[in-house]
């Protein structure tokens, strides 16, 4: 039990709380971005513009290079950031559902 508490304040301190934090901010803003831009590719590939693929493929290496990014940062922040997409996932849904 001592053990535990004297590592807590440890693992508490220093960059990680931070770094995990804006991560999860990053990765936040970047699933956003993400999903808020599928409508106009899926529109764009149902009308024939060749210019979707390229925003598809745009998007693809964007949110490759973030979590990749992220995945040199350490497991922690890599975690942090695939929940951040999930959440701006989440918001992308919740508001496209509540404007049809």
């Amino acid at each position: 039990m001592t053990d535990t508490l004297t590592f807590l304040p440890a693992a508490l301190s220093g960059p990680w709380p931070l770094l995990t934090f804006g991560a999860l901010l990053l990765g936040y803003a970047g699933g956003v971005a993400h999903f808020r831009t599928l409508e106009t590719v899926a529109r764009g590939i149902v009308a024939g513009r060749p210019s979707a693929v390229l925003l598809q493929l745009l998007r693809l290496v964007a949110l490759a290079a973030l979590l990749g990014g992220l995945a040199l940062l350490g497991a922690v922040p890599l975690i942090a950031g695939a929940g951040g997409v999930l959440l701006g996932r989440r918001r992308v849904l919740a508001r496209a559902q509540g404007a049809s």
